[in-house]
């Protein structure tokens, strides 16, 4: 009897690690964990922007559009908030928008950031990281190019080079 308990007992310890093994690793590697890619849609928010006013991803819709997830305690978001600038003035003439959504926090630190860079774009806030949280992300910045269809035509996590957004934008107004 003895032999048949602790027979029983080690095949059921080894069943719960197999389940507890798959259930960790198809949550730490599944590819269906909500995470965005390319020719998927971005999901919609509604978060407040430095104007005043409410903004919507359906606000931008039939414009190519740069959604950029930063904050001034990274510092590649700071170092290529320039260069967005600068493709932003130099596109200005096209159907093009640049969103930057910075992620929690106070009015008081964005607003001297923009002011210090002279950001002209639109810069909306997420104050409690819910935006964050739905658009799966994982390190910063991290910048989604939304092709006018309202589709994922590039995801670039981590800071990019002008050329890096240049390249990008050019192919988006493309699309």
């Amino acid at each position: 009897m003895k032999k048949n308990r602790r027979l029983i007992q080690i095949v059921i310890f080894i069943g719960v690690l197999l389940l507890g093994g798959y259930a960790i690793g198809n949550a730490l590697f599944s590819k269906s964990d909500g995470q965005l890619s390319i020719g998927s849609s971005p999901p919609e928010f509604a978060l407040l922007g430095n104007d005043g006013k409410t903004h919507r991803l359906t606000d931008f819709k039939g414009k190519a559009l740069v959604i950029n997830f930063w904050g001034t305690f990274c510092p590649g978001c700071v170092t290529e908030t320039p260069d967005l600038e600068a493709q932003y003035k130099k596109k200005g003439d096209k159907p093009l928008e640049i969103v930057g959504i910075n992620l929690g926090e106070d009015n008081l630190t964005v607003n001297n950031f923009v002011k210090q860079y002279g950001v002209s774009y639109n810069i909306l806030h997420d104050e409690n990281r819910k935006v964050e949280r739905k658009y799966g992300l994982k390190s910063y910045p991290t910048t989604f190019f939304v092709k006018p269809d309202g589709t994922i035509m590039d995801i670039f996590v981590g800071p990019m080079t002008e050329k890096d957004i240049d390249e990008r934008v050019t192919k988006l107004l493309q699309s």
